[in-house]
């Protein structure tokens, strides 16, 4: 059986895979594996191998043919393209808690029924309500929503849409998991009435008793430092931590506690057996009618399922709750179930339930380590002594969870064993049963215990945290290499007596040698990131990098900084920038520049900021831009040619006008980056360096607006290739179509980060310009298709 569903999951994995869904009516040749398998059988021991297989292969091909069934069902219910950006009014049900922030409510609504003539709208939606202003600068007023209320609504709606960068968070592939297919906002002028305070349904009054035990735990903690954390460990709103309390668990190691997890349920479920278990036992009339091991695993796994919907039932409490679930029912029925069975049914079960769970990195996390804990200590001939088998399963769990890590988020915590040695006891057997308890009662005492007790674990994290050594952090290895570096562990892990068990460690190796190439001498490798509305590039040449702009901020403690760019340079093998431009101030410019001046050395910033700026009081060394800079790295030439003398001397300018405009070139061919001059600056520069602007690669001037790219300045420039950096169906309808037929009439190439994602280039001896885009590279079946056309064959055939 472990096989078989071994081999079902490989099928649901590689349909994710998918750039476009199979047509399954083709699958109908499977439903002969069976059969070949039985005669297979048949034939005697020579074919009961072919048998095997036969049926391993049918296995995965239900898992592919499942998978991808519910891939159409699930991709069917979508926003027709004619519908994004429209009016719609809409009567449904707040279905998950609402999420507050600066400037607005954000919450998931289930459609019921769509009042528009004609129009189409999915099943689930998510939607962001934004708060009334307030003029004395203070926190806007929000909209009262909560969780089970009946709403109509007037809102516009787009299709799932998200940023693409290479190593980068697929945020479209994680809506499609929770069946989201559209975003939207709510309409300022439009239909806003609440019909019903409480909906009927099961899941309506979970997420109402969600949100009341989110209020409840809030009202009586206040902002104290670990409230977050409590609000996660209870009722599993993750969004209650702080990013910067996220950055010392994942630091740490300890990140997996920081919620419901599959630990923690486990750990409450036993207490609730042990607990019947022992009660039940004392009553001769309760035992005989019902044996205590019964009744106890009963009680078990009811607490089990109560703590899990608490959490929203995500991937790490589902494996649990199946696990107990099959344990449960072997104990009911006097039968013993094989741990490997056990987790098997277990993953079939959520594989059948979420196909999707294989594009969650907590899925492979969580069954994994469940796996690893599983091979160290069961089947043991000897039990050993308790503090044996917790550090046995500890070193086994940080090895063979390494190559993961490494793979998924580039980075691992070190000090995770001594770090998990504190937080496991007393998160899970003291924090979580006094925050549920405390969230119960009518004090509010056992809640302010449990949250002292996790500020002081918060406390100590925080000291193992800043540890130079805390966490190692490298490139993104080649799939290959995790791969062997898997093979490696379970070969470091197999028991005593298996010969040159040593030689595991060399499979780590290539894991953690094998680099992405630098550019060669010469060379030039830029990367326009996907950041939305807003601008970052980074440059890179063999020996040195640069960072132009960080792009904007998404909301607090989350911008292109932390959410792109700093996992963008961890991946590329980028561990410090030679320099860091910040053409000037303007949010989507400026927003993740805190955040990678946090993550990673910078050795000096180059700017137009205003003398105030608190990024220069708190950033490395400074130096403005000035027409007329210029330096040479690995034989590319970099140079700034604005702002000039007069126009940093300009008293009245806009911040637009003072843009760092650079060029870079190799011997043959060049890039340049104006930022967000406009008209003004253009004629500048076309009056003080006319020669200096001619350029294979234009980075669009103000992300294609109106008010720059002049026809002048265009003609100037003659880019064989412009690249608008842009969001998708941006409030400022960048790249402004005049602009778009203005280059297109010159004879360049045009892309667009919101319909190519990142996109980057390649100058250097060997290679004159080489284009990729990550949208092109990167292609899953929930995409929104690209519409080929003259860009793709003048890529094609070399620009």
């Amino acid at each position: 059986m472990v096989t078989a569903v071994i081999a079902f999951a490989l099928g649901v994995w590689w349909l994710q895979q998918q750039p476009v869904l199979p047509d399954l009516a083709l699958a109908w040749p499977l439903a002969l594996l069976p059969v070949a398998a039985l005669a297979a059988w048949r034939a005697g021991a020579p074919g009961r191998a072919l048998g095997r297989l036969c049926l391993v292969v049918f296995a995965a091909g239900c898992g592919f043919v499942w998978a991808g069934w519910q891939a159409q069902t699930r991709m069917a219910d979508a926003l027709p393209a004619q519908w994004e950006g429209r009016d719609v009014t809409v009567v449904g049900v707040v279905s998950g808690l609402p999420q507050a922030y600066d400037r607005s409510l954000r919450f998931e609504f289930e459609v019921e029924r769509v009042e528009t003539a004609d129009a189409r709208v999915p099943r689930r939606i998510v939607l962001s309500w934004w708060g009334a202003g307030v003029r004395d600068g203070g926190p806007a007023v929000l909209p009262e929503v909560h969780a089970g209320e009946r709403w109509r609504f007037t809102v516009r709606l787009k299709r799932p849409h998200g940023l693409a960068n290479p190593n980068g968070f697929d945020y479209e592939a994680w809506l499609l998991e929770r069946g989201i297919r559209a975003t939207g906002y709510v309409r300022p002028r439009g239909e806003r009435q609440r019909l019903d305070a409480r909906a009927s349904g099961a899941g309506y009054a979970i997420e109402a008793a969600r949100e009341g035990l989110r209020d409840r735990i809030r009202g009586a903690l206040g902002d104290a430092p670990a409230a977050g954390v409590i609000v996660a460990l209870v009722m599993g709103d993750q969004r209650a931590i702080t990013p910067e309390q996220w950055q010392v668990f994942t630091r740490t190691g300890v990140n997996h506690l920081m919620s419901i997890s599959g630990l923690h349920v486990t750990m409450l479920s036993g207490l609730a057996f042990m607990l019947v278990n022992g009660l039940w036992r004392r009553s001769a009339r309760l035992t005989l009618a019902l044996p205590a091991v019964k009744a106890a695993s009963i009680a078990g796994l009811i607490a089990a399922i109560v703590y899990a919907l608490l959490a929203g039932f995500a991937v790490p409490a589902q494996r649990t709750v199946f696990m107990l679930a099959v344990v449960a029912l072997a104990l009911w029925l006097g039968r013993a179930s094989a741990a490997g069975h056990v987790l098997a049914l277990a993953l079939l079960v959520v594989l059948v339930i979420d196909p999707w769970a294989v594009l969650a990195a907590g899925f492979w996390l969580s069954f994994g380590a469940v796996a690893v804990i599983m091979l160290v200590s069961v089947h043991r001939l000897r039990p050993a002594h308790w503090l044996v088998t917790w550090a046995r399963v500890q070193w086994a769990v940080t090895l063979a969870l390494v190559p993961v890590l490494i793979a998924m988020f580039q980075q691992v915590s070190l000090i995770s064993p001594v770090a998990n040695a504190l937080a496991i006891p007393l998160v899970s057997l003291v924090v979580v049963p006094l925050a549920l308890a405390g969230s119960v009662l009518p004090f509010d005492a056992v809640l302010q215990l449990a949250q002292w007790l996790m500020a002081g674990c918060v406390i100590a994290l925080e000291w193992l945290a800043a540890l130079p050594a805390a966490a190692w952090q490298q490139h993104a290895p080649p799939p290959w290499t995790v791969v062997v570096a898997l093979a490696g562990a379970l070969w470091l892990l197999l028991p005593r007596g298996f010969p040159a068990r040593w030689l595991g460690a060399l499979a780590f190796l290539p894991l953690l040698l094998i680099a992405p190439a630098p550019p060669r001498d010469g060379a030039l490798r830029l990367t326009v990131l996907d950041v939305g509305q807003g601008l970052s590039v980074v440059a890179q040449t063999r020996s040195h990098a640069l960072l132009f702009d960080t792009g904007p901020g998404f909301g607090p403690g989350a911008d292109s900084g932390s959410r792109v760019i700093v996992p963008f340079l961890r991946a590329a093998g980028i561990r410090s920038l030679d320099a860091m431009v910040v053409s000037h101030d303007d949010a989507d410019h400026t927003g993740g520049a805190l955040s990678v001046l946090q993550a990673v050395p910078v050795e000096v910033l180059l700017t137009s900021l205003p003398d105030l700026d608190p990024l220069l009081l708190i950033g490395p060394r400074e130096q403005r831009c000035r027409a007329g800079q210029s330096w040479e790295w690995d034989g590319v030439r970099f140079e700034m040619l604005h702002p000039d003398g007069a126009t940093i001397a300009a008293p009245k300018l806009k911040d637009n006008e003072r843009s760092c405009v650079l060029k870079i070139a190799t011997a043959v061919g060049s890039v340049l980056i104006p930022a967000d001059i406009e008209r003004r600056g253009e004629q500048t520069l076309l009056a003080t360096v006319p020669e200096r602007l001619k350029a294979d690669v234009l980075v669009a001037p103000h992300q294609g607006s109106r008010t720059s790219s002049s026809p002048a300045f265009v003609a100037a420039v003659a880019p064989r290739l412009v690249i608008f950096p842009v969001g998708y169906r941006n409030a400022f309808r960048h790249p402004h179509p005049e602009v778009v037929a203005r280059y297109a009439a010159q004879g360049s190439a045009g892309l667009r980060t919101d319909r190519d994602g990142a996109v980057t280039i390649e100058l250097g001896p060997h290679a004159p310009l080489v284009v990729a885009r990550y949208r092109a590279r990167y292609v899953r079946y929930w995409h929104a298709p690209r519409n080929a056309g003259a860009v793709d064959e003048l890529l094609a055939r070399g620009l």
